[in-house]
């Protein structure tokens, strides 16, 4: 998939432009005040939650975590999407002849041009635009002051606005032509508490694979899986990882149709580093380990203790990943994924 210099982003079949230019921010710009996406954006905004839980009785689903992408045939999973999205933004691309579907939660500027090429592999040749949809991120740098029930500290950077300006910049140059359906992002995505945060209305949303009918959602502790942990994990180790500089974490094999979580690895220090920082107050956490510390979902610091204790009692990643090989999961009768190897 190669990059032009085209006008391959499109809303309601016209090429998108901006008055000054087509540069990341320019085409942000242009896109914010686009009638049909803001409307879009009320839409989804204003539609209920849905609530995704694992078991036999419900759709078979598949879950990533932040800096993951996952492609899904809608003859096998009828559910993909993500949630826990503050600063970060959930990609949705979708090719409408085939239903073939992949989902990616991007938090890094440098990681979105290689993740859409990761993403746009198993999708097929198609001349028709693919539908994308941009949900998550706000307007973090909005306030100078967060202020809560912790106290305050200072003024967020902002992450969002950079990482929906390279996200924009680049679907606009490549040569498939992209369809965008919902822009839910920045302003069109933020609300303020009680203490004055803004935070994001969406925070998570998953795609009828079938329709490509996309809705808010968040997912329990049971529909995050397989192998949660790990792949939190993955999420702060691959940072430092030079074999994926510039990519997405792999998760689901579509083709042979289980979970395969690719390899990654750790110095014996982190597990000091964990046991530091789980001496933290909670409050400590919130400022120190998260991007918006005022936005963060309630259970976000009971889950970086539960990170933290498993690297504490699996200081070398050779536990985890036996001669570097990846772990593998299958889908069982039961509606759950079993770990293979």
């Amino acid at each position: 998939m190669l990059l032009v210099d085209g006008d391959m982003l499109l809303v309601d079949g016209e090429p998108v432009s901006s008055p000054t230019g087509s540069s990341g921010k320019e085409l942000v710009a242009a896109l914010m005040g686009n009638p049909g996406l803001c409307a879009a954006s009320e839409r989804l905004r204003a539609a209920p939650e849905r609530q995704i839980s694992s078991g036999p009785e419900r759709p078979r689903h598949v879950y990533v975590f932040q800096r993951e992408h996952a492609t899904v045939d809608p003859a096998r999973v009828q559910l993909v999407g993500t949630d826990e999205m503050t600063t970060c933004v959930g990609v949705a691309i979708r090719n409408s002849k085939t239903g073939m579907t992949s989902v990616s939660h991007m938090d890094f500027p440098k990681t979105v041009e290689g993740g859409f090429r990761q993403m746009l592999e198993l999708l097929g040749e198609d001349n028709e635009p693919f539908d994308v949809h941009l949900i998550g991120g706000f307007d973090d740098a909005s306030t100078k002051v967060v202020h809560s029930s912790g106290g305050k500290h200072s003024k967020q950077d902002g992450y969002s606005h950079p990482l929906c300006c390279k996200i924009v910049e680049v679907l606009h140059k490549f040569e498939q032509q992209f369809h965008l359906r919902s822009f839910c992002v920045l302003g069109n995505n933020t609300m303020t508490d009680s203490y004055g945060n803004a935070r994001p209305i969406v925070g998570g949303f998953v795609m009828e694979t079938s329709s490509g009918v996309v809705s808010p959602a968040s997912f329990d502790m049971t529909s995050r899986c397989p192998d949660e942990i790990v792949r939190r994990i993955r999420v702060s180790v691959s940072s430092y990882d030079p074999s994926w500089k510039g990519k997405l974490l792999e998760t689901y094999d579509t083709h042979a149709d289980i979970f395969q979580i690719a390899p990654a690895c750790w110095m014996p220090d982190w597990a000091e580093l964990a046991s530091s920082l789980n001496e933290l107050s909670d409050s400590e956490i919130l400022l120190q380990c998260s991007t918006s510390p005022a936005a963060e979902p309630p259970h976000f610091v009971e889950t970086e203790r539960r990170i933290w204790k498993y690297m504490m009692e699996n200081p070398g990643w050779e536990d985890t990943f036996p001669k570097y090989k990846p772990r593998v999961f299958r889908w069982t009768d039961d509606g759950r994924w079993s770990r293979h190897s």
